[in-house]
């Protein structure tokens, strides 16, 4: 019984020796194992075995993208302006050895790195350079942070400035400067939008003017075609009437008629003219035999 006993307690210790030997290293993460207290190896993600009470675990580092949050840090401008300004790190571990040896909290090291560079960058310029530039200076720290980390095995991703805050009545002054900026930008508009209306309504009037003109235009054609064309009436009609007179004249009379006929035609032809009277001779008023005979014959020339 007590072999038994026995049996079953080595075989307990040899299983959880067995159990102990094994490690597991998940995806994004790496295991920093120490053989007497030296460094051995790195367990890349997957299973694993180690010598147990010989082989230890050192740390467990995580080569996944990382985000460190700097407190507000207080620095004093080139302008002799106190702000805080806050920022935020992205970073990732790509060599864990050196992050585990090389330094005691790798972490504590990027926050230093960027506190101290920041305050050295931040401290040569003005307050209107920190703020319209950023950019600038983001790049700038993380060039330098990079740099420094490089020997801890750390990759700096991204340096992000937060918020930078000056002091209250810098507030209050920038404030009301973009107020009135803002009140500016509004009575820019609205003189841009005055002006506009203003130019749309004058064109609209000169086209409804050159409509009006058009209008009228065709209007006193269209009448002056009309006139025009009852004169060209009247005249056709005057002369169908004249042409009858002669007719029945030549008809009923001799040829002495006739040759008065004709000479009345010349005369009124020549009454058409700019002279004011018209003479018949004698032996034509004669022929003619009366004077409401010449009246008619004469009233196509408008002379009397």
């Amino acid at each position: 019984m007590s072999v038994i006993i026995i049996l079953g307690v080595i075989l307990l210790l040899i299983l959880i020796v067995v159990i102990s030997s094994i490690k597991v290293v998940n995806t994004g993460h790496l295991y920093v194992v120490e053989r007497f207290g030296q460094f051995h190896r790195v367990l890349e993600p997957g299973l694993h075995f180690i010598v147990p009470f010989v082989d230890f675990v050192r740390r467990k580092i995580s080569t996944k993208q990382q985000i460190l949050d700097v407190e507000p840090q207080s620095v004093i401008t080139k302008d002799n302006v106190k702000i805080l300004v806050d920022n935020v790190i992205f970073y990732k571990v790509l060599n864990a050895r050196d992050a585990v040896y090389n330094i005691e909290s790798f972490q504590s090291g990027i926050v230093y790195s960027a506190t101290t560079n920041m305050r050295n960058i931040l401290g040569n310029m003005s307050l209107d350079e920190i703020l319209s530039g950023r950019d600038s200076i983001n790049q700038d720290l993380l060039s330098i942070i990079d740099e420094v980390t490089d020997a801890y095995g750390i990759k700096i991703l991204s340096v992000e400035i937060k918020n930078i805050v000056p002091p209250a009545e810098i507030q209050q002054a920038m404030e009301k400067q973009m107020k009135a900026e803002r009140d500016k930008r509004a009575m820019i508009l609205q003189a841009e939008g005055l002006r506009q209306s203003q130019i749309e309504k004058a064109e609209a009037e000169k086209q409804a003017n050159i409509r009006r003109a058009e209008g009228l235009k065709e209007s006193q054609l269209l009448e002056a075609e009309g006139k025009a064309k009852a004169i060209e009436q009247i005249a056709i009609a005057e002369s169908q009437a004249i042409r009858k007179v002669n007719q029945a004249i030549i008809e009923s009379g001799t040829n002495e008629t006739v040759i008065a006929l004709k000479q009345v035609e010349a005369l009124k032809e020549m009454a058409n003219s700019p002279a004011n009277k018209l003479i018949l001779p004698n032996e034509t008023l004669s022929s003619l035999g009366s004077i409401a005979a010449i009246g008619e014959m004469l009233k196509g020339s408008g002379k009397k």
